[in-house]
């Protein structure tokens, strides 16, 4: 490593960040960027690309050009760099024609360091653009998308190939969170990367919590996520769903019930949309109801949980999408509810898509982490290709390892059931008969004489559920989903009916699981109070100005400010994240607000 470029790096983190130390892999990368080579960065959700090639930007001449595919997540950027007091600007479709062209103007002057722009945006004018301009580097934000590989496969982005030819001496950095060896493969590939320098950083994030809640009751699924915002009320949360119509009914509850909610998806006007992501990005609002449309360009640091409330596609989209929680590695909570519907309804939309083979086999790997009974953080591990060496504690199967039992019986009652129907019932009616439910469809078709009508009465149908998905997971039933979502027993499945075969089953808990709120007026940790006030006062600065609050100082700055409590401005600088310009800008203010709170306990 050149010490040169180390040093250098090192005190532009400080002057502008507020950092002491870069994260692993960051300074390894910025340092091949910056002697002119082209790199391959795969990091996790919050690992800090950003940084990877902004500050090679700084470190150069010229302007850094970054291209994303979102335009929030560029204002987002912009509004975070030019906070810390660096030169940078985005052009997109939000702003006038006239703002635009004030930013270009900007750009060939060569006044900026860094200008954010779309791959559509940026290939429709580069051919207008002189050779002689100074580009100090090219960064391909979620680069994944130029695969088709990729979970999130854009077609614009094939054409950023084009770029080597137009800078030739102008490094390119590709930059993801989710991509495989084969995705990797084609990123280098399309971009025509130079012998990249390439770093696969882990993918863990040990502050995320991981549990699976098998809950198809929507009552339940209700109260646990009421139970997350009280227990994080000046923090932010988002519920992922799977239909626009689930986003709305669940945003119109949770506003009935008095919380700040919203709801995002596709199928809202453009100006709604923005609406919602302000009120989230800002604060003004505590949780977001969302299908998978909403996320991909949000930044905000300080989102302390992420709830689905169903089984998403594949585990690329859910390990994206709980990443979006606890981005300033403080602690975070995720949580996934699974159901036996849940699975038809994601096969049902894979055989509309453009790739179902490969979709339907992302999804069984996505079934086989939601039923797990091993650590869920080493199947996710395994899953990018990363080996976990122990057990992580802090997902709710090493918390609480599942109970298991022979359930060879009670599968039998499943499969005699589904056999003596001729395997013409989907999950729900099956449960039904097992439960000896009075439903006239039961009688209508005769299901009601049958043996096994009313012979898993004793069985909840919640846990019935969670059984029949044990069952999908082992191979000894399938779902039809050519077929109406009908369910038919496998060569397996009829092994395990015969006798010839022991099933082992992982004991149900089907308890309201809930989370704990901290008991009113005994604060879990020693600043924690100190914490919530100076949360309060920057809310204040940020409604002032106009920008997210986290821009102003992250949760994880405010806690380190409560930690060390400084008491001038020289030791404002030493708490993690104020840099120079932050210093000054807020630095009084919180100061005097830290001294207001010793003088208010006095």
């Amino acid at each position: 490593m050149d010490v040169g470029y180390g040093n250098k790096a090192k005190a532009l983190l400080k002057r502008f960040y507020g950092y002491g130390s870069f994260r692993p892999g960051q300074l390894e990368i910025i340092t091949a960027v910056a002697a002119g080579r082209d790199a391959l960065v795969l990091m996790p959700t919050g690992g800090g690309k950003s940084v990877c090639y902004q500050i090679p930007a700084l470190m150069s001449d010229g302007c850094a050009i970054v291209v994303s595919p979102l335009i929030a997540l560029m204002q987002d950027q912009v509004a975070s760099l030019v906070s810390n007091g660096i030169p940078a600007a985005t052009v997109n479709s939000n702003i006038s024609d006239a703002d635009n062209r004030r930013v270009m103007d900007l750009f060939f002057e060569g006044k900026l360091k860094l200008l954010y722009i779309s791959p559509e945006r940026l290939m429709s004018d580069i051919d207008r653009w002189s050779p002689e301009l100074k580009v100090s580097l090219i960064a391909i934000d979620e680069a994944h998308c130029i695969s088709q590989w990729g979970h999130d496969f854009r077609p614009v982005y094939t054409s950023l190939s084009q770029l080597k030819g137009h800078f030739p001496s102008s490094p390119v950095v590709a930059l993801t969170a989710t991509a495989d060896r084969l995705t990797r493969s084609d990123i280098a590939r399309h971009l025509k990367l130079d012998d990249p320098f390439t770093w696969i950083g882990s993918f863990d994030r040990p502050n995320l919590s991981l549990r699976v809640i098998p809950e198809s009751r929507k009552a339940k699924r209700l109260a646990y996520i009421c139970g997350m915002i009280e227990k994080y009320p000046l923090d932010s949360g988002i519920v992922y769903c799977l239909s626009r119509k689930a986003t709305e009914s669940l945003d119109a509850e949770l506003r009935g019930k008095g919380y700040r909610s919203c709801c995002y998806h596709a199928g809202m006007a453009a100006s709604a949309r923005d609406m919602a992501q302000r009120a989230f990005i800002n604060g003004d609002v505590q949780v977001v109801c969302a299908t998978v449309a909403f996320g991909m360009g949000i930044d905000k640091s300080n989102i302390r949980w992420v709830v689905h409330a169903n089984l998403p596609a594949n585990i690329e989209s859910y390990y994206q999408e709980i990443g979006r929680a606890g981005r300033d590695g403080l602690p975070a909570e995720t949580a996934l509810f699974y159901s036996f519907a849940d699975i038809a309804a994601r096969q049902s939309l894979i055989q509309e898509s453009g790739q179902p083979m490969l979709n339907m086999e992302k999804l069984s790997r996505m079934k086989e982490y939601a039923e797990a009974s091993v650590c869920r953080r080493r199947i996710l591990l395994s899953y990018f290709g990363e080996t976990g060496s122990h057990d992580c504690g802090n997902c709710d199967v090493c918390q609480s390892p599942p109970e298991r039992f022979d359930g060879t019986v009670l599968v039998q009652k499943a499969l005699s059931a589904m056999v003596r129907t001729g395997e013409k019932v989907g999950a729900m009616m099956l449960v039904d008969i097992l439960r000896g439910s009075a439903r006239a469809e039961i009688f209508a078709r005769g299901y009601d004489k049958i043996k096994t009508y009313g012979v898993g009465r004793d069985v909840p149908y919640a846990m019935w559920n969670a059984y029949l998905a044990q069952m999908l997971q082992l191979g000894l039933i399938e779902i039809a989903y050519e077929d109406g979502n009908r369910l038919r027993v496998t060569v397996e499945g009829h092994k395990a009916l015969r006798g010839e075969i022991k099933v082992m089953l992982s004991k149900v808990d089907i308890g309201s699981r809930s989370p704990r709120k901290a008991k009113s007026g005994v604060t879990e940790k020693p600043k924690e109070d100190l914490v919530s006030y100076l949360k309060k006062v920057r809310k204040t600065i940020a409604d002032r100005e106009g920008i997210p609050a986290y821009i102003v100082f992250s949760d994880a700055t405010l806690r380190d400010m409560a930690a060390k409590m400084p008491r001038d401005m020289a030791s404002m600088k030493d708490v993690t994240g104020v840099g120079e310009l932050k210093s000054a800008r807020y630095g009084a203010v919180f100061l005097k607000a830290i001294s207001d709170y010793m003088l208010a306990r006095l």
